[in-house]
């Protein structure tokens, strides 16, 4: 079996049921079960602008420690306090062995999602699709009102402060 990099890594996680990548944080391959727009979890973050980390997945509370003991292996910045952990090389694990680690972050952060969570993305494909689409348009317009309420509140306060001045 070929060694893993950010590209075979990326082919694995996208198999296997249920994950969805986004890109975030700058240069950053995000894996999570389920679309986060309908309460989907990360469970695997892949650096691709590298400069120590590489990619950092959850260990969960029953390896975190174990697998801190394999050289290259360190606590994952920001997320060690929920026992993920970081990478710092490809060869850091075999191969094999990574792919598991991998699948058991992508089964726990599973069984950790709310029940309801979990039964939306037990809908078949076609249904939860059109969920999906329906919980990022409803996204969307929040997000487009909190900020139309942002700026006319900034404008509100502008407006104050110049009618403060000229009375």
């Amino acid at each position: 079996m070929l060694g893993m990099d950010a590209e075979r890594v990326r082919e694995y996680l996208l198999k296997l049921p249920l994950v969805e990548e986004t890109t975030q944080w700058g240069d950053n391959l995000v894996f999570w079960v389920g679309d986060k727009a309908v309460g989907g979890k990360m469970f695997a973050l892949v650096n691709l602008d590298a400069d120590r980390q590489l990619m950092s997945f959850s260990a969960g509370p029953e390896r975190y420690h174990e697998l801190l003991e394999n050289d290259g292996v360190v606590p994952a910045p920001y997320m060690a306090r929920i026992h993920w952990v970081a990478i710092e090389r490809w060869n850091a694990f075999p191969a094999r062995e990574l792919q598991e680690l991998l699948r058991a972050a992508r089964d726990l952060t599973y069984v950790k999602l709310p029940k309801r969570t979990r039964e939306v993305l037990a809908l078949p494909k076609p249904e939860l699709g059109k969920v999906v689409a329906e919980r990022k348009r409803l996204l969307a317009q929040r997000a487009k009102l909190e900020a139309e309420a942002k700026a006319s509140a900034k404008a509100a306060k502008r407006a104050a402060k110049t009618l403060s001045r000229s009375g």
